[in-house]
């Protein structure tokens, strides 16, 4: 089932203001970084991203694959095709995004699952917890890189 939002709607939506107009930036960051948890942080970041993949990626997978799955398997679309920007500017094959993309989409699913939710307490003590996620899941990527170099 195709969504009926275009691409302003959806923006509009997860921004809380129209696609381009001012405050954009600053409300997609308070509400991913202020979200109650880390699926939820995703919810609201990059949009425009997520509306891409979210229609190309996410919902053809879940139409045959548990949406864990769809989920996870998403992440890595996402982490290659940033691997595959990397490549053509660097003029060399990178494959760094994947993997830390994989183990964030990880972190979501298993968290989703859990029931983890932090959304009782204030928002600055939310946005330690989401990025505490993004910036241990890039320590872990730069250790298993290194490890495996």
């Amino acid at each position: 089932m195709k969504s009926k939002l275009s691409l302003a709607q959806y923006v509009k939506k997860r921004n809380g203001v129209l696609l381009g107009a001012s405050g954009s930036m600053t409300n997609m960051l308070s509400r991913s970084f202020g979200a109650a948890s880390f699926p939820m942080f995703w919810h609201y970041w990059n949009p425009i991203w997520d509306y891409y993949l979210s229609r190309n990626v996410m919902r053809p997978l879940a139409s045959f694959l548990p949406i864990s799955l769809a989920t996870f398997l998403t992440f890595l679309v996402s982490g290659a095709l940033h691997d595959l920007a990397v490549s053509i500017v660097e003029l060399k094959t990178i494959i760094f995004f994947t993997p830390w993309f994989g183990l964030m989409g990880l972190i979501v699913v298993v968290s989703k699952r859990a029931g983890i939710s932090y959304g009782h307490v204030s928002w600055p003590v939310r946005a330690l917890f989401n990025a505490s996620f993004i910036i241990a899941s890039l320590g872990l990527t730069y250790f298993l890189e290194k490890l495996y170099a």
